[in-house]
């Protein structure tokens, strides 16, 4: 009997906990929700997201029955979990959502809600190649950029169709080098795109900060049990620069960078993905190598190793590095910028389908240099950042939104510091050219043979404002510096 009576009150208990709750905070209102008024936590891993349907604004309420019909979705203001950056992500990874995103956030120290701020739409540009085992998991997503708000706990969204948007994409773009915009022929006929199906806003939780790093000069010979067999093989994968859990790769003079060989990859427990393909070493024929510069680790920004799938896919060679801006905005310290890589890195992955964060590389506002997806720093990690062109390149994401904002000089010298040691390893001159094969893409089909500056920007690939126009009038800059900085 008391069994009997244990099992309904725990079936009645399910059912209650199942009943959907809408909690909406007064325009004024500033006060702390009760923490057992909050959805439950999704998992126990570092970080979190809280994944939201949008539903119809306004008048798009009355235009119930005809998807097709509703041209303004979001959700009013309401309480949620703690949360620093925000994106939407919708079913078809193929659908572009022509129209605008704009997203009020409560900060959780003062209570005050921020001014609508736009958040990117435009990010199909980003992500691995439309052929690739990659491009074509069923776990993909089409998603706007993310957007780093800071220590939030509410939120408000709208996303509104855009009027007379454009009836497809234009191909075509000037022969020879890739610089800037490519010149596209006016349209003919414009028509208003329904918003894509299954609008969600994700809520990303960073998580807590990496512990405290071991004492500088400690040199361990194998992983320690403190490891995950995850860390352990991201770790190991730059064992032949830094000791396995290292926070930080040091800095080197260029004589100990060229001296010292670029080692085979290092082996991770078998997964379903392509066999890594050895780097190829750092010979007496390729003596142009810069310095190589402090590169702080996966596990010294914290990553959580196991929501990435396993394994490391690796492309042949580097022969170019495309940069980017995150496109998340200024609103963050250099101190965050850990956080606002673990929020990327979770969007990326959970959020957004991918296999793992997309950059090979990430820059903060101070210069810090990060590494981006796992596999090794000195290796030739495919990425998922320059979609068409991520075989046989790098991507560098520079953290922030650069279209009106100028760089920071530190910025532009890490991306000139980074490119000078990695690109040297394979023996590329930062500031001449190289040709790419398009994989597929908006400017340029696949199969087509490509010209571009060895430090380009992501527009020279794709139509798309990346990596904003103040960071990519800086590339020339880059490129003259990164020469020096390999003895050129």
């Amino acid at each position: 009997m008391r069994a009997s009576l244990a099992s309904s009150i725990a079936v009645a208990c399910a059912a209650a906990l199942a009943l959907p709750v809408t909690l909406v905070a007064p325009a004024t209102a500033t006060a702390r929700p009760a923490a057992n008024a909050l959805p439950p936590a999704q998992d126990e891993l570092p970080g979190s997201t809280q994944s939201l349907p949008l539903r119809p604004l306004g008048a798009s309420v009355r235009s119930f029955g005809d998807p097709g019909s509703v041209r303004e979705q979001g959700l009013d203001r309401r309480d949620v979990r703690p949360f620093s950056l925000v994106g939407v992500v919708w079913d078809d990874p193929a659908a572009e959502l022509r129209g605008t995103v704009q997203v009020r956030t409560r900060a959780t120290a003062d209570g005050v809600w921020s001014p609508w701020q736009d958040v990117e739409t435009h990010n199909e540009e980003h992500g691995a190649d439309p052929e690739s085992a990659e491009g074509a998991a069923g776990t993909l997503r089409g998603s706007t950029a993310p957007l780093w708000v800071g220590d939030s706990d509410g939120v408000e969204i709208r996303v509104r169709a855009e009027e007379g948007a454009p009836d497809g994409t234009e191909d075509g773009a000037p022969d020879g080098t890739t610089e800037g915009a490519a010149v596209r022929a006016p349209k003919a006929r414009t028509v208003t795109a329904p918003l894509p199906a299954g609008l969600r806003l994700e809520l990303v939780d960073p998580g807590e900060e990496p512990a405290t790093a071991p004492a500088p000069g400690t040199r361990a010979m194998a992983p320690p049990a403190v490891l995950t067999a995850a860390e352990a093989a991201a770790s190991g994968a730059n064992s032949q620069l830094a000791p396995y859990g290292s926070t930080e790769i040091p800095a080197a003079p260029r004589d100990d960078t060229v001296a010292a060989p670029v080692h085979e990859t290092a082996a991770e427990p078998p997964a379903a993905q392509p066999a890594a393909a050895p780097v190829q070493e750092a010979a007496a024929k390729k003596p142009y190598i810069g310095p190589r510069p402090k590169i702080i680790t996966r596990k010294g920004w914290g990553a959580d190793e196991t929501i990435r799938e396993k394994g490391f896919v690796y492309t042949k060679t580097i022969k170019a590095a495309f940069v980017h801006h995150s496109a998340t905005g200024n609103n963050y310290t250099c101190g965050q910028a850990p956080s606002v890589l673990r929020g990327i890195y979770r969007y990326h992955v959970k959020s957004s389908g991918w296999r793992d964060f997309g950059y090979n590389f990430a820059v903060d506002k101070c210069g810090n240099i990060y590494e981006g997806r796992a596999g090794g720093v000195a290796k030739p990690v495919l990425g998922a950042h320059t979609l068409g062109f991520n075989t046989n390149s790098m991507g560098v994401a520079v953290l922030g939104t650069f279209t009106s904002s100028t760089p920071p000089a530190a910025a532009v010298t890490a991306v000139a510091r980074l490119t000078a040691w990695k690109l040297g390893l394979h023996g590329i001159d930062p500031k001449g050219t190289q040709t790419l094969v398009s994989g597929g893409g908006n400017l340029y089909a696949k199969g087509r043979k490509v010209r571009f500056h060895t430090i380009a920007g992501h527009r020279d690939g794709f139509a798309t404002d990346c990596p904003g126009g103040r960071l990519y009038n800086k590339l020339g800059t880059a490129r003259a510096s990164s020469a020096k900085y390999q003895g050129r």
